[in-house]
């Protein structure tokens, strides 16, 4: 019988093993979360909003556990797993308030004697979910799609099947009908026949573009909506007028959370000539500051990535960087203590053709590429087949934001701040880092009937 196995990925030890999932108990549990689907779908917004309430006191509750269980399956510090848990509760309770207005029908005048648009559920949802945020990237998809009534299967990353199980966990507690929302431990080979049931009615996907071409590929053979949220490779703008203290200790924040784990983490770093070698002697000392050590161990600042594989493939990443020419400033060996650890590493001189220009590096390695001025920082930016988030700094904001708004090819555009998901935002990509939105009154709307009445 095939198995998925859990690994510690900061001491390489088994957690547990988890047994794959038989087809016959895939098919009961989407047949029972159509069921439980036509049950939900009747309920009133109001009625549906004291479960999410409740899902959300349920991870305030077990803040600590379920934070534990995230860092022990994937690595990410405990401070960080903790915070990702409570911005879990928030996205439940931002729907459970918002739903009904986000979701109020819309009157509109035409010739008849009364005309309106309403959203209705479409039905069971399919949620192919990442382990770099185990719990949130499930829990933004979960909340809105709950509480515009529909069901939802999570088939999520192979080794947080703990978290999986954990989060069924938290809406079971919270007493939504059986079978409402559960996960499916199957391997991605599988994910296709789930999306080809005739019950399934939907497909989101945060991942790779590999992953997500694959699914948008097959979801659109069965004509069956989806939302993607794909790689990106962030790029950070530092003009001559930048608070240059700031900018360092921002961009290196944003390229060093969850061990750089982050699709909207910085990833590219562009300061103009003017400042560049100011701000990249302020940005190394602010990527050589963090520990890295135990993820449970208060003091450490970073843990490991959260496999071994995705270590090797960062490291060749960097290496086949300066075997074309990029300078390593910083970090760029393995570390010879067991787990996944990579250190915060700086490649400059870094050119279009290399890893480091071109591709997603997922993990703690900030390209820095020199921009002559505010104009090439912008081409240099936009040079990508990303467009997940960007960000500017500069201290004449009317400047930065007109660049931020008019000028960035990107989904989320930020001002002296690193690029961050928020429930009151909406959040996605253009490019290939994905289409369709999360988050806010559009994330919503994605999986709903917007039906047309017209009453002559």
């Amino acid at each position: 019988m095939e198995h998925f196995k859990s690994i510690n990925p900061a001491t390489e030890a088994l957690i547990a093993t988890y047994q794959v999932m038989p087809p016959e108990e895939v098919e009961s549990r989407i047949g029972q979360a159509h069921r439980a689907f036509l049950t939900w779908k009747t309920v009133s917004i109001s009625e549906r909003a004291k479960y999410l309430e409740k899902a959300a006191d349920i991870l305030d509750e077990k803040r600590n556990e379920f934070a534990r269980l995230i860092t022990l399956e994937m690595g990410k510090i405990l401070s960080e797993a903790e915070a990702e848990v409570t911005k879990c509760a928030w996205t439940c309770r931002h729907y459970a308030q918002h739903a009904a207005g986000f979701l109020a029908p819309e009157r509109i005048a035409t010739d008849a004697v009364l005309s309106y648009v309403d959203f209705q559920p479409l039905g069971v949802l399919l949620a192919v979910m990442p382990w770099n945020f185990p719990f949130y990237q499930v829990f933004r998809f979960a909340a809105p799609a709950l509480m515009a009534g529909n069901a939802g299967l999570l088939k999520h990353a192979s080794n947080v099947t703990g978290c999986a199980r954990a989060i069924q966990s938290v809406f079971e507690e919270a007493g939504v009908p059986e079978g409402l929302f559960s996960h499916l431990a199957i391997p991605g080979s599988r994910v296709a026949g789930v999306i080809e049931h005739p019950l399934v009615k939907a497909v989101t996907l945060t991942g790779s573009e590999k992953a997500g071409s694959s699914v948008a590929a097959h979801a659109g053979k069965h004509i069956k909506k989806t939302v993607l949220e794909l790689g990106g490779s962030d790029a950070y703008l530092i003009l001559e007028d930048a608070d240059l203290d700031l900018a360092a200790e921002v961009c290196a924040y944003s390229r060093l959370i969850n061990a750089g784990q982050s699709c909207i983490g910085a990833k590219r770093f562009i300061p103009v000539a003017a400042i560049y070698d100011e701000f990249l002697e302020r940005f190394r000392v602010r990527m050589a500051e963090p520990i890295l050590g135990d993820p449970f161990d208060r003091t450490a600042d970073m843990g490991p990535l959260a496999r071994l594989d995705l270590r090797e493939q960062l490291h060749i990443q960097v290496l086949q960087s300066m075997e074309k020419g990029a300078k390593c400033l910083l970090g760029g060996q393995m570390l010879p203590a067991p787990g996944a650890f990579y250190p915060p590493t700086i490649l400059t001189d870094v050119q279009k053709g290399m890893p480091a220009y071109d591709e997603e590096l997922f993990g703690p390695v900030a390209s820095v590429i020199r921009a002559k001025d505010e104009r090439d920082a912008i081409r240099i930016a936009n040079d990508s087949i990303f467009g997940l988030g960007s960000a500017v700094f500069s201290q004449d904001l009317a400047r930065a934001e007109a660049i931020a708004a008019k000028d960035l090819e990107a989904g989320s555009c930020f001002v002296n701040s690193f690029v961050r998901s928020d429930p009151r935002l909406p959040f996605g990509g253009i490019k290939t880092s994905g289409y369709g939105r999360e988050l806010s009154r559009y994330g919503i709307l994605e999986f709903v009937n917007i039906k047309t009445i017209y009453v002559a």
